[in-house]
Formats: structure tokens, C-alpha cells, sequence
């Protein structure tokens, strides 16, 4: 396992991260212990999950058990204290989560409590706001933002509040660090010239969505995680397994994702299919794993801290982890960029 540095933490977390979102719905308690066996006796030590979790799909009755999964294994193996663990606090939504409400500093606190009791733990080492209150670009939304609409004074006031609950989590000791989810490069901004200027809690990561289909943190987030040391702990690197090629001839295998959400968030559409396509062809080219080379390209990005995995069969996790032994070659990396300047935003 290769390991980098968490911001400014001091904290050095495994380059692959392990998702959790799937526990409790498309996998049970059983399964889920399994993989995180697995996981941690290749070397990774960062597990990432949420308090809305399980998806796929989310509800009322399921909301809290992914949590209670990993707490359960805390209990079991008592390896709490050799994993960097991330959870997050889940934003305007869900109505069964503080009645879909934003969030606030007393939110914070409430979340958090939760988390720590499902989670069995006395600490979260790195707490995340899952998304921001107001609009933003992610989830496929990009095609209808209008940041023109926002009250920049009630943003600011929303995000010092927010700030506030951190502060609050981490003087009581039950939060160590603080990241984002879903935001932008003025929100992560905001957020940090906030902290400095408040002496409240530094932003270590964000994690926003980027694969080999989506790749818009190459921009302007990009020079953000560079200047500021805030790294990206990218979700969907296999674009919903879209990359894989199980969805080529737009079938849904059982068991997969695509049984609870038929268009994989927006992800899967003809023209997505058509890249998919594309990008198996320079794995074949290159006699690569589609996933392999998919996830090996996210670790060559310069501003990755860690890409997260999240699998439903032990052997979708066993490609995922080998993935950090390959290094792709200037010739792969160079076909990739051909399909890319084709298709920058192919979903």
C-alpha cells in the first residue's frame, strides 16, 4: 500500500480510502466485515462512510445501520485506534435526517453525537459536511447552476455557523480534523479564509466526485488543493462502475447499483456509454483492467490524496486493491488524454 499526507494533519492515510456506502442494503453485516478484513490486511487504514448510509437506496429505515456496521467491527477486532475514520454530516435532504433541513452549528453537535454512538468510538478523526446548504455543480447538476441566485452575506453567515459547530466538535474532542463534500473552489475558500481569520477549524480534504469521466477538479480545484494543501478524496472513481464495462450494451446485471437507480445518478447515458467504450478500448490496448487503469489514473493526479473503493464482492475489492501496485506508462496516460480531449464532460 502507498500512503500520502492528510492536509496539514500530520496524518499519513492509504492512497486507496474504503467506501461504505453499500453496507446495510447491497451488502450485509457479514460481508461488510469481510471486506474490511481484506482491506486492512492490504494496508489500507482509512475507511470513509456517512450518516445517511446505506444508499442504493437510501431510506428512513436503513439510515445509520453502514455506521453501526463499521461499529460493530470496531467491537469485534478492536482496531478502532489503527484506522483514520471519516464521517459525514448529511446537509438539506432527507427528510427523515433533521427533517431535511440545513445545516447549523447545534446540527453539528447532534450529528456527531449520533455518529460517535453508531460508530462506537470516542473520536472521529476526520468530519465532513456532506454537501453545502445552497446549490451547487455536482450530481449532474452542473447543466442548470446558477451561482447568481446565492445571497453571498447568508452563505457567509451559514458557513461561519457551520465552522462554528466544528470548532465545537473538535474543543470537545470528539472530532480530530474537518473536510468538505460536494462543495466548490469558492465555497473551500470561504471556508478556510473563514477559519483563519476566526482561529476555527482548518479544511483538510474534500471529497468530490472524479474518474476518468469526470474530471472538472482538474480546474480550478485543482490549483485550491495545491496552494492551500487541501487534497481530494475522490468518490465514484469507477464512475458507478460504469468503467468497469458491466453496463456496455446498456444491460443491468443483478445485483448491481443500476437496480436501484437505473441511470446511475445521472451518470449512465448514451453518450457515457459511447466514452465507457472508448476508455475499455486503451485498457485492451494496453492489456490493462478497465478498473485497474481507471483507478491507477486517479493516483497520478497531483492534487489525490486518496481515491475511495467501494465494492459489493470481495472480488471487485481484490481488482480494486491491486490497483496500487500498477503504473501506467507514458503511452497509456498519453491514449487517455486523446479520449479525454474528445470527451471532456462525456456524462
Amino acid at each position: 500500500m502507498k500512503y500520502r499526507k492528510l492536509g496539514r494533519t500530520g496524518l499519513e492515510v492509504s492512497a486507496l480510502c474504503l467506501g461504505t456506502m453499500t453496507w446495510g442494503t447491497q451488502n450485509t453485516q457479514a460481508e461488510a466485515h469481510e471486506q474490511m478484513d481484506y482491506a486492512v490486511g492490504k494496508g489500507i487504514n482509512f475507511f470513509d462512510t456517512a450518516e445517511m448510509y446505506p444508499t442504493n437506496p437510501t431510506s428512513a429505515e436503513t439510515q445509520g445501520a453502514t455506521e453501526e456496521i463499521v461499529g460493530n467491527w470496531f467491537r469485534e477486532t478492536g482496531k478502532r485506534s489503527d484506522i483514520v475514520l471519516a464521517t459525514k454530516a448529511t446537509g438539506p435532504g432527507p427528510k427523515w435526517i433533521r427533517d431535511g433541513a440545513k445545516l447549523g452549528r447545534e446540527d453539528i453537535v447532534a450529528a456527531v453525537d449520533g455518529s460517535l454512538k453508531r460508530l462506537g468510538t470516542d473520536h472521529i478523526d476526520l468530519y465532513q459536511i456532506h454537501w453545502p446548504n445552497r446549490d451547487s455543480y455536482h450530481f449532474r447538476q452542473s447543466w442548470s447552476y446558477d451561482p447568481s441566485t446565492q445571497d453571498r452575506d447568508e452563505v457567509v453567515t451559514e458557513i461561519h455557523d457551520i465552522l462554528r459547530g466544528l470548532d465545537d466538535a473538535v474543543k470537545a474532542g470528539k472530532v480530530r480534523h474537518v473536510g468538505l463534500s460536494n462543495e466548490t473552489c469558492w465555497g473551500t475558500s470561504q471556508y478556510l479564509a473563514i477559519a483563519e481569520r476566526e482561529g476555527l477549524p482548518r479544511v483538510q480534504s474534500v471529497q468530490n466526485e472524479y474518474s476518468l469521466m469526470q474530471r472538472l477538479f482538474d480546474l480550478d480545484m485543482a490549483e485550491l488543493a495545491h496552494n492551500e494543501d487541501v487534497g481530494l478524496l475522490a468518490f465514484s472513481p469507477l464512475a458507478a462502475g460504469l468503467l468497469s464495462g458491466k453496463y456496455q450494451g446498456d444491460v443491468t446485471p443483478p445485483g448491481t447499483r443500476r437496480e436501484a437507480k437505473a441511470d446511475l445518478g445521472g451518470r449512465l447515458t448514451p453518450l457515457s456509454l459511447g466514452v465507457v467504450d472508448e476508455y475499455l478500448a486503451v485498457a485492451r490496448k494496453h492489456q490493462l483492467d478497465p478498473c485497474q487503469m481507471a483507478l491507477a489514473f486517479c493516483l497520478t493526479r497531483p492534487f489525490m490524496t486518496a481515491a475511495i473503493i467501494g465494492a459489493t464482492s470481495m472480488s471487485q475489492l481484490r481488482t480494486d486493491i491491486a490497483a496500487i501496485d500498477l503504473t501506467l506508462d507514458q503511452s497509456v496516460l498519453d491514449d487517455i488524454q486523446a479520449v479525454y480531449r474528445r470527451f471532456p464532460v462525456p456524462m
